[in-house]
């Protein structure tokens, strides 16, 4: 009894801090601009975008965006998403060449999340746009997650039926059982039978380099060698679980930095990234303990990786509850620097940390640790009671370059 007293009120402490808030900065709106209006510095080759949730329209729509605004302002050509490496080159060949519906490619990422109006007119967009671009202004969309098997499986094997056929038949047969639907039910023996053949391919792929690349071309070759590298960090993430979300985001990093090299190669010296704030962020600030894509990095490219976090005030979004189902959940988030625009009128704005940085008042808040949104696909009615559930504490200016706020963030609707 004594112990359910405890639990109850340490809830209800959680739930009056939670709705604290701090003083409303004065002249906020001098330290602000619109999306469109983001000023990214000289030299900077990636531009990461962080989402506070995957649940919310409005961060779906800050995709699209953002992603305008530096087309236009920044000549930046590529698109990458924390999303499957092969499902994304599906998006790239419609994009490309209209194979295919956009809601077709979409779904071939394989994440729920993405399943939404707001994803499937975005790739709608870059189709539409590279219909009528130079083929120098085309865009391009890649993932650089590997939790998927598939496309890049799919995309090995292609390869292989050009330059290989009896390395094809070989392959194909001891990658049979290898899919999406049942990767989970792989045993170990499995699984060590997997990478060891995904390692063979890696191998004939590297040996076999020239011979393959005069039957196709240097890009193709590039890009089978890296679905099979995909292959093998899907098949290491089962083979490790225990550090599966430190092995993730360092993957997801080397595979940025392959996706810059390969689009650096063709002209294209910038790119820009879309995924969870846990993965845009500098500083590893996740009490999960895993050093963040964010991290790794700032620690390769330095002032050449610009990272733009989000935050909100209120949000209705979407989840899993834990059994499955998606529900819509409500959450507050108030902390010195969303409270120190509160005064804002505009519903979405974004907010430079250098600009900031002016103001004495603005200066004290973004080099102090904030609580700040931080919610995955995953989440529970009870969470909202206790902030470590749903924010990351960390100092704004240290994880990021700039936060786009939104004050009030609606609902995402999946179709399954």
């Amino acid at each position: 009894m004594e112990r359910n007293f405890i639990v109850v009120m340490v809830i209800l402490l959680a739930v009056l801090l939670t709705g604290c808030s701090s003083k409303a900065a004065d002249n906020a709106e001098s330290f602000i601009s619109t999306v469109e209006a983001i000023n990214i510095p000289d030299g900077v080759k990636v531009i990461g975008l962080g989402e506070a949730t995957h649940g919310n329209v409005e961060f779906q729509e800050l995709k699209k965006d953002v992603f305008e605004s530096l087309i236009k302002q920044e000549n930046v050509r590529v698109f990458v998403i924390e999303g499957d490496f092969g499902g994304g080159q599906q998006i790239n060949d419609f994009i490309l060449n209209g194979t295919g519906t956009a809601e077709e490619a979409v779904n071939t990422l394989d994440y729920a999340i993405y399943k939404t109006e707001q994803m499937v007119n975005l790739v709608q967009w870059m189709h539409d746009y590279n219909a009528i671009a130079n083929e120098e202004e085309k865009l391009y969309f890649y993932g650089n997650d590997m939790q998927r098997y598939d496309y890049s499986k799919k995309g090995v094997l292609d390869f292989y039926q050009t330059v290989n056929e009896n390395a094809f038949k070989n392959y194909e047969s001891k990658l049979e059982h290898v899919s999406n639907e049942n990767m989970r039910e792989l045993t170990t023996d499995q699984l060590n039978d997997i990478n060891q053949t995904v390692e063979e391919i890696i191998q004939d792929l590297q040996s076999n380099e020239a011979a393959y690349i005069e039957k196709t071309n240097k890009e193709a070759h590039s890009l089978a060698l890296q679905y099979a590298q995909i292959m093998r960090q899907r098949t290491q993430l089962f083979l490790n679980e225990k550090d599966y979300m430190q092995l993730r985001d360092e993957y997801l990093a080397q595979n940025l930095q392959w996706i810059m090299e390969f689009e650096t190669a063709r002209g294209n010296e910038k790119v820009f990234f879309n995924g969870h704030n846990g993965h845009v962020e500098k500083t590893s600030a996740s009490l999960a303990g895993y050093k963040s894509m964010g991290h790794y990095l700032d620690e390769q490219y330095g002032e050449a990786y610009f990272a733009i976090g989000t935050d909100f005030t209120k949000s209705k979004f979407q989840s899993k509850n834990g059994s499955g189902e998606r529900k819509d959940y409500k959450v507050k988030n108030n902390n010195d620097l969303t409270d120190a625009f509160s005064k804002v009128e505009s519903n979405i704005f974004y907010v430079d940390f250098e600009k900031a940085g002016e103001s004495e008042v603005l200066k004290d808040i973004i080099s102090k640790k904030q609580k700040m949104a931080n919610i995955g696909d995953d989440f529970r009615y009870w969470y909202k009671f206790l902030k470590m559930f749903y924010t990351i504490e960390m100092v704004p200016n240290e994880a990021y370059d700039g936060v786009i706020i939104v004050k009030e963030a609606t609902p995402t609707s999946v179709n399954e």
